[in-house]
């Protein structure tokens, strides 16, 4: 008998078992951080999200992962410089990173261009997902954050002058601002300044500043910058006696921000993505299971990298392949993912539908106040 190809059936069996052994590869996922520099600590807790949730899939999943985590030291080159080494010496198939949003639009074009999908936990600038359809996030952006922030000012504490102070070299307090004036002015807020009070990352001395802002006398001063310079800010401006409270983003979020500030953080107010006290069940378990593992509450960034990594990896397990196009494609599909900071759902943009939670500072932590609905 002559024998010319294998039969339908053995064909079938072959296909599948070389499917299978797709989806049993090792999965490739980059992480990219800033574990050192002026916002180390949004890293810090993000990686360690990360990794605790890789800890509970891995004691699950049948599929192997590894993760290759790159520090880029806080800087937009270092940012571009551990992405190409990801994909191009690494072979991630998929990058999760960054958490701001200034070093994320560094990072996309370049994930973009090798078709390998870059999924941001933190990065809420609008313009990060307009880069293309390889880019997304587990966050809200600042459109939403903005709007927010401006209805609390207006309809909860009551206040109308507002001014806005802006990190200058910030494409996230850019972002922040924008959507905060727009929402504001349009429900009847005003300037108590027409003029631009603007610093840098990195700034120490804000006199000049904190002296304008003191001539304007505002009841509200919006100020959606980085933990650093906005603790510094708040503990001059109350030393000065401006004692109208500051409303800011998620880019406070930090531990940091009370060493920082000192007892002058009390009374002010931010939008973010997480409460450690919010008495949501699922939350509770993770402030738990967070506490026991690294001694500490988490905050919003160590929730987003737990969250981050549990989409990724539920993308994968829907795409059943290991091919960057196939998990993108999962990925861009997720409905209603049950994270710790909401159910998650990714839009036609690219972004995450989801809750925020306003918070107050006391001088120690952050306290829940609201819950907010998109």
């Amino acid at each position: 008998m002559n024998y010319t190809g294998p039969s339908h059936k053995l064909l079938a069996f072959l296909t599948s078992l070389l499917l299978t052994t797709a989806v049993m590869a090792d999965i490739k996922i980059g992480v990219v951080v800033p574990n050192s520099g002026p916002t180390a600590t949004f890293g810090q807790e993000n990686i360690n999200g990360v990794k605790m949730a890789m800890s509970k899939i891995q004691k699950t999943s049948k599929q192997k992962f590894s993760l290759i985590v790159e520090d880029d030291k806080s800087e937009a080159i270092e940012a571009t410089n551990a992405i190409r080494k990801l994909l191009n010496v690494d072979k991630v198939n998929i990058v999760i990173g960054e958490v701001t949003s200034s070093n994320t639009l560094a990072m996309a074009p370049i994930a973009q261009e090798n078709k390998v999908p870059l999924f941001s936990p933190a990065a809420t600038n609008v313009k990060v997902t307009q880069i293309g359809n390889f880019i997304s996030r587990a966050c809200f952006t600042d459109d939403f954050q903005g709007v927010v922030m401006a209805k609390f000012a207006i309809d909860t504490l009551k206040k109308k002058n507002g001014l806005i102070v802006i990190d200058n070299s910030n494409d996230y307090s850019k972002g922040l601002a924008s959507a905060f004036k727009a929402e504001f002015l349009k429900n009847g807020g005003k300037l108590a300044s027409e003029e631009n009070l603007t610093y840098v990352q990195k700034d120490t001395d804000f006199q000049s500043l904190l002296r304008k802002i003191k001539r304007a006398n505002p009841d509200v001063i919006f100020l959606p910058g980085y933990y650093q310079e906005v603790g510094l800010i708040i503990k001059g401006a109350r030393a000065l006696g401006i004692t109208a409270p500051f409303l800011g983003g998620d880019g406070w979020d930090s531990p940091k921000l009370f060493e920082i500030a000192g007892p002058a953080i009390a009374g002010n107010y931010i939008s973010s993505h997480f409460a450690p006290d919010d008495k949501d069940p699922k939350v509770q378990a993770f402030v738990k299971d967070y506490e026991k593992t690294y001694k500490v509450k988490p905050g919003a960034m160590a929730a987003l990298g737990y969250d981050a990594l549990g989409i990724v990896v539920d993308a994968i397990h829907r795409a059943k392949s290991s091919k960057s196009e196939d998990i993108n494609a999962a990925l861009l599909a997720t409905k209603n993912y049950p994270g710790v900071t909401g159910l998650i759902s990714i839009d036609e943009n690219r972004n995450s539908k989801k809750a925020a939670v306003v918070l107050e500072t006391t001088a120690k932590e952050f306290i829940f106040k609201n819950k907010v609905n998109p």
